[in-house]
């Protein structure tokens, strides 16, 4: 079986709770998982999932946590696959459980500069990076569904500090236990181009379905502006990846717009939380482009009006108290 392998999972939303079951299916693993919301089903029930490709689970986590404090203990990796939202919090969070002579943190997020305050708050922890691209839901607290998307690419979020080998070793580790969870994954030598790639993904239609509450289809459908709209948007944000040194090329948007044609109409996570009164991602999908996009003096009009506007939107959230 090998040795017993300690692993912290920092939210438990649909996304978070697909991995929770995924590392839970290794039995090296020993999981313990901090839950918000569904907190009391998922200590009282366990975690129930429902997906298209691994068919129907309860997961037991060894711990149910409401704060990483609690756990008192210290983990080999904490996997952070909460929404994103106030990222610069987080790490003041999470510090009971990291010794940075031992664990490694991994970032299951949408996003990016999603790393920087971790790597700031934890300069001695190795640092995994992944972009995910599994659908799921979590309509009833502590029941889940999967649907049939599920993919996640992961690398090293590198430092010069520390020792390569030490990183590859801790990527290694971790992707053999993705391996046992029978999931699919592919290893990045540069996830920022994967993270740069999703985001113009994300900055498109989490931003255009939200502000219009439209599904993508109906939203390239409702004007002849809407097609270039949503390409020019795309292109404004490869023009600030490649700025900042992600070679990013422009047949991405060809790509991406061929992805969402071939797909169902999908509204999107932002969208989503936008209905149900909840703070959205704005800031590290939309906010980190646009403040890197002004300090390299990138124009980006598009992308600051639809970041203004979305700013607008949450903060109607935060003043609800919702």
């Amino acid at each position: 079986m090998g040795e017993q392998i300690n692993v912290m999972l920092y939210g438990l939303g649909a996304i978070g709770s697909f991995y929770a079951f995924v590392l839970s299916q290794s039995p090296r693993v020993r999981l313990a998982v901090v839950a918000r919301s569904n907190y009391q089903a998922v200590k009282d029930n366990g975690l129930h999932i429902s997906s298209m490709n691994h068919g129907n689970h309860v997961v037991k986590p060894a711990k149910v946590l409401k704060t990483p404090a609690e756990a008192g203990e210290k983990y080999d990796y904490v996997v952070c696959v909460h929404k994103a939202i106030d990222q610069s919090s987080v790490p003041k969070q999470l510090a009971p459980a990291i010794d940075e002579t031992k664990t490694c943190i991994v970032i299951i997020q949408n996003g990016v500069g999603n790393e920087d305050p971790f790597r700031e708050a934890f300069p001695q922890c190795p640092i995994l990076s992944c972009v995910t691209w599994v659908g799921a839901k979590q309509d009833t607290p502590g029941f889940v569904t999967h649907m049939a998307s599920e993919n996640t690419q992961i690398g090293v979020f590198p430092d010069k500090s520390l020792d390569p080998s030490m990183e590859r070793d801790k990527l290694n580790e971790f992707t053999s236990l993705l391996r046992e969870g029978r999931t699919p994954f592919t290893v990045e030598d540069n996830i920022q181009i994967q993270r740069w790639e999703k985001v113009v993904w994300n900055c498109a239609w989490n931003s255009l379905t939200t502000l219009t509450m439209l599904d993508t289809h109906s939203w390239l459908k409702s004007s002849p502006d809407s097609m270039p709209m949503t390409r020019k948007l795309m292109r404004e944000v490869i023009d600030v990846a490649q700025k900042c040194d992600v070679p990013l090329q422009y047949d991405l948007i060809d790509i991406l717009i061929d992805r969402i044609l071939a797909m169902p109409p999908i509204g999107s996570s932002m969208q989503t939380d936008c209905k149900m009164g909840r703070p959205m991602e704005v800031e590290v999908i939309l906010g980190t482009p646009v403040r890197r996009g002004r300090e390299l003096r990138v124009a980006i009009p598009t992308l600051e009006v639809l970041h203004t506007l979305l700013l607008a939107i949450n903060s109607r959230m935060r003043v609800s108290g919702t």
